[in-house]
This record gives structure tokens, sequence and C-alpha cells, in this order.
């Protein structure tokens, strides 16, 4: 089997690697694409591998939003079986000031993608990964969210992500191109990027402990958002599981998320009361980190998604942000040389 994963280097993309290596038996070729200024912060422990040493995992610059780049590397290749497309620019809060990079790279990005795919890889099966941020703001009356509930979104990487999941079942209908859309809700852990709140909060509170910050103060924005969480490394464990699901690739969106819900505040309590310095910490909102609109009712309904699929979740939400906080220490107590004193 021939595989495609975009966005290899972020946090799902490298832990879905880590997946494809402990299976490493069913693949003849993962190629894993990502932009050439890309981070491989979260894909060093990989390059060690023997699978990178035998060529059996490759990894190839594409920007999805070049077309010539996205030809090259898919000719190159001549065909995949399934294509795992994670690359995105990700971070909502960043795309209110970067309106117009988020929709050429989630939108467009997508259609260079499965255009070429289209041409090039017609029988591929592809996983196109959009996001619970496309309902938005969702009246009470329609939580748990299912999969028919309107969209709203919130921000513009929402509305990017409604265009990517639009785009996913219109070339499943348009050309028969065997697509399957995710919209995953919450998912942390390991390598989350810290502009996420979860992240940011285990980030600032590993800080505190080093003394780093020297005020003791974490920076917060909307404390009263509902959020379900999950574990990156079961997100990685449902897209594998689809991706083989013989249910899927027929232009379906499923709805995914963990089982534990709470508000971003609870959330950073649990930071804070996990931390060594829980009595010295202080919390201040910052007007930098609050959204003009937020998606503040974020509970799903997965039960056609565990129809397809039987999914266990192996990671608690306890497990999942202690895992998170203590890769903050370790980056922190590793790479002290990085961080000056935070005033």
């Amino acid at each position: 089997m021939r595989i495609l994963i975009t966005g290899a280097t972020g946090m799902v993309g490298s832990h879905l690697i880590d997946k494809c290596i402990e299976n490493s038996e069913r693949y003849e070729k993962i190629v894993c694409a990502c932009r050439w200024r890309s981070s491989d912060e979260n894909i060093g422990h990989i390059y060690s591998s023997k699978q990178v040493k035998n060529k059996q995992i490759v990894f190839e610059h594409m920007d999805i939003r070049d077309p010539i780049s996205v030809s090259n590397i898919i000719s190159k290749y001549n065909s995949f079986n399934q294509v795992f497309h994670l690359a995105a620019q990700s971070y909502p809060q960043v795309s209110f000031t970067s309106p117009i990079e988020t929709l050429e790279t989630n939108i467009i990005g997508t259609y260079n993608l499965l255009n070429f795919l289209k041409e090039k890889s017609p029988e591929a099966k592809v996983h196109v990964c959009s996001s619970s941020e496309v309902f938005g703001r969702v009246p009470k009356k329609f939580v748990p969210i299912n999969e028919n509930v309107p969209f709203h979104p919130a921000s513009p990487y929402a509305i990017s992500k409604v265009g990517t999941d639009l785009i996913g079942k219109y070339f499943y209908d348009a050309f028969g191109l065997k697509t399957f859309c995710t919209r995953m809700f919450t998912h942390t852990g390991p390598r989350r990027g810290d502009v996420f709140h979860e992240s940011s909060f285990a980030k600032q509170v590993a800080l505190i402990e080093k003394d780093v910050i020297d005020s003791n103060t974490v920076k917060v924005g909307n404390l009263n958002s509902l959020r379900t969480y999950a574990d990156v490394r079961d997100a990685v464990n449902a897209y594998y599981l689809l991706m083989d699901s013989e249910k899927t690739g027929n232009g379906e969106s499923y709805n995914i998320g963990g089982d534990y819900s709470c508000t971003v505040g609870e959330t950073l309590n649990f930071f804070v009361n996990n931390s060594t310095k829980k009595d010295l910490i202080n919390i201040i909102v910052d007007e930098d980190r609050l959204r003009p609109i937020d998606a503040d009712l974020q509970i799903p309904d997965t039960s056609k998604f565990k129809k397809v699929i039987k999914w266990e979740q192996k990671y608690s939400y306890e497990e999942t942000m202690l895992d998170l906080l203590n890769y903050w220490r370790n980056k922190v107590n590793n790479d002290s040389s990085k961080y000056g004193l935070v005033r």
C-alpha cells in the first residue's frame, strides 16, 4: 500500500506517522508532505527510524496552495491507495488576522489536492479533515451536534473549513473520488501548538514552574466556552479505522469527539491545580485572546461515526491533560535557552 499524508509535521500528522510505523508491514511507501519552512520539531524522533533509513517513509516539500507543487509530488509517486489530507492553517485565532492565507490554504489548497488526485490517482481513498468549528455558534436546541446541524461558522478558519468540507463531498458527487470527511471536536495532547487554549495554559504553567514568568500570571481568553475533549492519539486511531472501513469513501461526513465536556475555565483550573506552584498563580484576561465571535457549545453527537467503526478511547481527559502539561514541562526544561524572562 502507498499512502500520502499532508500536514505531516503537525500534531495530528506526526502522531499519524507514529501509528503507521506501528503498522509498517502494511506499507510499501509512506509519503509525508510538508511545507519547506515547517518545523520538524514534532517529527525529529522519526528520522532515526528504520522506516526512514530504508526509505519506506519519505518526506517531501509540498505547498498545497501551489498547484505545480501538488502535481509534482503526486506525479512523482504515480498513484496512492490512501490519502490523509491534514494540511491546513488550523489556528482559529490567527484566521482573524490572516483570513486570506487561511482561505487560500484550506479551500484552494484542498481543491488543488483533490483535483490532481482525481486526474493522477483516481482510485485513492481520501480522508478530508474538516473541523467541528464549521458548526460555530450552535443554538442549545441542536446540542449535542449531529452531522445535520446547520453550519454557522464563527471565524474565517471555520468558514474555510466549511469550504474544505463541501469540496470533499463535491469531488465524490461529481467525479467519484472516494472521499470521506471528519469533523473532529477538540483534540489535544503532546505536540499541541501553543496557540490553542489548553496548550497555552499548560505552557504558561510550565514556564511559571521554571520561574520564567516572574509575575506568575496566566493570560487567558474566554473561559466560559464549553468544549468536549479527546486525545490526539485517540483521534488518529479514529482516522486510521475510518480509512480502513469499507463503509467510508462515499462522500459522507462524520462528527468525532471525546466523551468529556467542560468549560475552558475548568480546563485552566485542572492545570493550575496540578501545578507545583498552584497557590502562586494569578489569572488575567488578555483582550488579544478573545475572539470577535466564539464557538461556545462544542458537544458532539458521535452516533453516526460509531455505527461505522468500533472506537474505544484509550486516554482519559486527566491523562491527556497531564501528558500535555508534562510535554511542556519537558520542552521548557530542555529548551530553557529559548525562553527569556516573561514579564
